[in-house]
């Protein structure tokens, strides 16, 4: 399926490790210039050389961004836009993955997954407005089901992304531009979470395994694809949606 995405530009939080690095790598094969970021530097050095090397006619602009500062933020998302001339799709990856059920663990829930989420999206609304572009937020199962990361903020912090992107739908369908969530259930990162719990814990990895009714763990890949479905004109009635993508894990119907 040709998904018409060459020279789009795609602004993605959270693009060097895991899913947000898969997601990077599927949006520059589908011919886009994406900017992201990191908040380590390192990272963001080691993934520019990389896919410097990968895609050497393709653009793929990573910066240094600590999300948490607004200021910070703010910056990145209109430099990026006065660099590449605008925004047509913003991708809102980066979560704290805060599962304890702490003060400190919610209010690092609520500045990283709510706060920084609502001023990317808002700093982006003007320019996405001119480019009738989209929104896409990253959520998870976590949020619709309750499962083994409650009673702690993480579940909730997902759910509210869900309702926050919801509602952004709902008030900038008029303008033309759209906003979906992608919800992934358990997608296996070798140096991600399922990864360490597989080394470090593995009888509760053995455990959650066998909770997915496909026998496995879902690849980033999957995740991926998704998101640039909703990310292009494919998708172009699509809005509000929530589009999980998790292998039949989830047990409640959604409505």
């Amino acid at each position: 399926m040709h998904l018409g995405l060459e020279k789009k530009v795609v602004l993605l939080t959270g693009g060097t490790k895991g899913i947000g690095r898969t997601m990077v790598r599927a949006f520059l094969e589908e011919g886009a210039t994406v900017h992201f970021c990191s908040r380590t530097e390192s990272d963001i050095k080691d993934a520019n050389e990389k896919l410097a090397k990968d895609f050497p006619n393709a653009k793929a602009i990573g910066s240094t961004v600590d999300i948490t500062d607004q200021s910070q933020l703010t910056s990145w998302v209109n430099s990026s836009a006065e660099q590449s001339g605008s925004i047509d799709v913003v991708v809102a990856n980066v979560s704290a993955q805060a599962i304890p059920d702490t003060i400190e663990d919610w209010q690092k829930t609520f500045q990283t997954d709510l706060l920084a989420l609502h001023v990317l999206v808002q700093t982006a609304i003007p320019h996405l407005e001119k480019s009738k572009g989209n929104i896409i937020t990253i959520s998870s199962v976590s949020g619709r089901d309750i499962d083994f990361t409650t009673p702690g903020p993480y579940g909730p912090g997902k759910a509210a992304t869900i309702h926050y992107s919801a509602s952004l739908a709902r008030k900038l369908a008029p303008k033309g531009v759209r906003a979906n969530t992608c919800s992934p259930g358990n997608i296996y990162v070798k140096h991600g979470t399922w990864g360490d719990l597989e080394r470090d814990e593995p009888d509760l990895f053995k455990k959650q395994m066998e909770l997915n009714p496909m026998g496995r763990m879902g690849k980033p890949e999957e995740i991926a694809n998704a998101v640039l479905f909703l990310a292009s004109e494919k998708a172009s009635f699509v809005s509000g949606a929530n589009l999980t993508v998790d292998g039949s894990l989830c047990n409640g119907v959604q409505f």
